[in-house]
């Protein structure tokens, strides 16, 4: 018999599935929905960089891609579903109870932001992450070393104590946290005790200063040194990590009732979005796998000898396992890529929504146009350039207190010509990781695209692979998130031993290739160093 799996992809805005056919990577079926809660803005504050999500959005919108993508499939492939697992952003994490119940999902917290989800992209956690690294600098150990020797307010201990400054009741009812690619894992098999839960080595090992060599988590005496509020929390939480290929356990009779499935499906242990993107998007050792949307995520693997423990700064961790085991998982990436566009595309679209509410579907309209009249402008080194980091800057050398810029601005600047140096801004700013990454001694020998940009903004791409000076495939799944999660369910579910044989089994290859221009490659290297100098001004003078 035919077996299929699962393979569910948690994004910023909404969640997919697809079914996947285990023996050649055939999609049965995909489908999306929305998160209802966060769509109508719910427990959000854009002013002070608060995005925070409802656990219900999460429930609600699983059962209802997964229903949804079975109701499109052919007749018995319910049945033939053999194990399921998820990638989620991240970090996303909640605190919960002693039963390991999401706050939110508790009476009296129903409507408490700080109850809920933080999401990745929050910086409500700028102070804490400060504090975070001041003392980890002065600590006999710093335990940020093997996550860039930075710690982030996107991550989780920045946020976990944020939230417990500033809400007296949401901290006096929690006794842990959690990250959702693991609640939601734990929710489905019935492991929700906190003792129970499988939790991520993906997750703890970029997000939470896990580490084998301080057995797990950061030590009790820098957390509570950190903040006596957070004593206790360590010996409540966990040592112990898993990998993806490992299976927490099957649905329990509930969930699957509730999703049309059968109790026998194996549900994987998750990841974040990237890492089983880069295994969607069949990443090999020393090819940088880049997720490209509203931020960027750049996953790379390479073999432990060539990393041992030198520690490299400014990244987002390096951590064993993370994406394939046998292999060191780095990540880096940008805070801000489609976002910086979809900002100009609101900038310029201000009068049209403001003046002409009937007109309103011309918005969709502007960013196509922008690429298409940018394309046809020569590079030039004397032309307008931007700095890129609008969301602060994830990597190299993590800080969410910088801002961006534009300079080079004269009466002749045009809104193509803007747009085409904030491309460029998006694109220096990968060049800056792939730079880093080189000077530490790692090998990048290619570069695969996945996500919206990458399939379908053919400008971005080019200027990307000119500024890179180096060809990029474009992974030819639709999903690559989700399929990589189907991947790792089908190891989960003992279809396949490991990884690397599921890509071979289950890849669907590349759809297209861009190769840089090398006239452009040799005019972009000097307005890189410009964009260096600029930032460095941004960062230092305007502080």
């Amino acid at each position: 018999m035919e077996k299929y799996v699962f393979g569910i992809d948690y994004g910023s805005d909404s969640a997919r599935a697809v079914i996947v056919n285990t023996v050649n990577g055939d999609e049965i079926a995909q489908s999306v929905m929305y998160y209802p809660r966060w769509k109508a803005g719910k427990y959000c504050n854009p002013v002070t960089n608060q995005y925070r999500q409802h656990p219900l959005d999460y429930v609600e919108v699983l059962e209802f891609i997964v229903k949804d993508a079975l109701a499109k499939s052919p007749a018995g492939t319910a049945e033939k579903i053999v194990g399921m697992s998820f990638d989620t952003t991240g970090s996303t994490p909640v605190l919960i109870d002693q039963a390991g119940t999401p706050l939110a999902l508790t009476p009296g917290f129903e409507e408490n932001p700080n109850a809920m989800f933080v999401l990745w992209k929050d910086h409500t956690a700028i102070k804490e992450a400060s504090e975070i690294n001041e003392l980890a600098k002065r600590w006999d150990v710093d335990f940020t070393q093997y996550e860039g020797g930075i710690y982030s307010s996107e991550w989780v201990w920045s946020k976990v104590l944020h939230i417990l400054r500033e809400d007296e009741q949401v901290r006096q009812a929690a006794y842990a946290w959690l990250e959702h690619c693991d609640w939601i894992t734990a929710l489905l098999t019935g492991k929700t005790a906190p003792a129970e839960i499988m939790h991520s080595r993906c997750a703890a090992g970029h997000k939470a200063m896990w580490h084998p060599d301080w057995n797990g988590l950061p030590s009790e005496e820098f957390l509570t040194e950190l903040d006596p509020l957070l004593a206790g929390m360590r010996d409540r939480l966990f040592t112990e990590t898993f990998t993806s290929e490992k299976a927490v356990g099957t649905l329990t009779r509930e969930w699957a009732d509730r999703l049309g499935l059968s109790p026998k499906v194996v549900v994987g242990v998750s990841a974040f979005d990237a890492h089983m993107g880069a295994v969607g998007g069949e990443i090999k050792p020393n090819v940088l796998s880049r997720i490209i949307g509203t931020s960027t995520c750049d996953i790379l693997i390479t073999e432990a000898e060539n990393v041992g423990h030198k520690v490299i700064p400014g990244i987002c961790g390096q951590v064993d396992g993370s994406v394939i085991p046998g292999y060191i998982g780095l990540e880096a990436g940008q805070s801000g890529f489609g976002d910086i566009y979809a900002w100009f595309k609101n900038l310029c679209g201000w009068a049209i929504e403001k003046l002409l509410p009937a007109h309103t579907d011309v918005l969709d309209l502007i960013i196509p146009a922008l690429s298409d009249e940018a394309s046809k402008i020569p590079v030039a080194e004397t032309a307008e350039i931007a700095v890129d980091w609008r969301n602060g800057r994830r990597t190299p050398d993590a800080s969410q207190e910088v801002k961006g810029a534009i300079a080079g601005l004269t009466l002749g600047s045009s809104a193509p010509h803007v747009f085409k140096a904030l491309v460029e801004a998006t694109a220096f700013g990968s060049r800056a990781i792939v730079e880093r990454f080189r000077r530490e001694g790692v090998e990048i020998q290619g570069c695969i695209g996945l996500g919206g940009i990458a399939r379908k903004s053919p400008f971005v791409m080019q200027t990307l692979a000119d500024v890179m000076n180096m060809p990029i495939q474009v992974a030819a799944t639709d999903q690559t998130c989700a399929f990589g999660a189907a991947m790792f369910a089908a190891v989960a579910a003992g279809v396949y031993p490991h990884v690397e044989v599921t890509q071979q089994a289950m890849g669907k290859g590349f759809e297209q290739e861009y190769v840089p221009n090398p006239k452009n490659a040799v005019k972009y290297d000097e307005i890189y160093r410009k964009y260096l100098k600029l930032g460095q001004f941004v960062e230092t003078a305007l502080k």
